[in-house]
């Protein structure tokens, strides 16, 4: 199965409203980055990826071609390079996203993007909620959630000392 990281950009706050910004990024190979390897990177906007990249395939094309190697093997190490990037494909975009003031908030694993999508925003918006009120329960007449903060009046009410709760006394107290 798949896995997906999740990533945020740092600046904007990640509530409900920066969702729309989140990246996800699926490991393992990508086809489409060996085949196309600079269409790939310029369509995913890895413009110093794409820059070393065409670097990188020039300085080696040139080099084996000044010692006088075949073409058979200039094309083997072209191919060798182009699985190369398809394998790296994936760690360049989340380097690209570090380096663009991104931060990574998880790691899902599903059968594909949508699920994976789908799977994150249900841990995500849970968490949310349990961080902040949640005003949709209030509103439908639930009381305000509580949290248990050491020697806040509304963490736990106090219990009355020596008075019947529920239906069992207090040990050891006269009947």
């Amino acid at each position: 199965m798949p896995v997906y990281t999740v990533h945020a950009p740092v600046t904007s706050s990640t509530d409900m409203a920066a969702a729309d910004r989140f990246a996800f990024v699926r490991d393992g190979f990508h086809f489409w980055a060996a085949v196309f390897g600079a269409l790939w990177l310029a369509w995913h906007r890895l413009w110093l990826s794409l820059l070393g990249w065409i670097v990188l395939m020039a300085a080696i094309d040139f080099g084996l071609l000044r010692l006088g190697v075949g073409g058979g093997t200039i094309l083997l190490a072209d191919i060798l390079l182009a699985l190369l990037l398809g394998f790296e494909a994936a760690t360049l975009r989340r380097w690209t996203l570090s380096r663009g003031k991104w931060r990574q908030l998880d790691i899902v694993v599903a059968d594909n993007r949508e699920a994976a999508e789908r799977r994150f925003f249900e841990r995500w918006t849970a968490k949310q909620r349990a961080l902040s009120n949640d005003q949709l329960a209030i509103d439908r007449g639930a009381p305000p959630p509580t949290r248990e903060i050491p020697g806040q009046p509304f963490s736990k009410p106090p219990l009355p000392h020596g008075d019947i709760i529920g239906l069992f006394p207090d040990p050891g107290a006269p009947r």
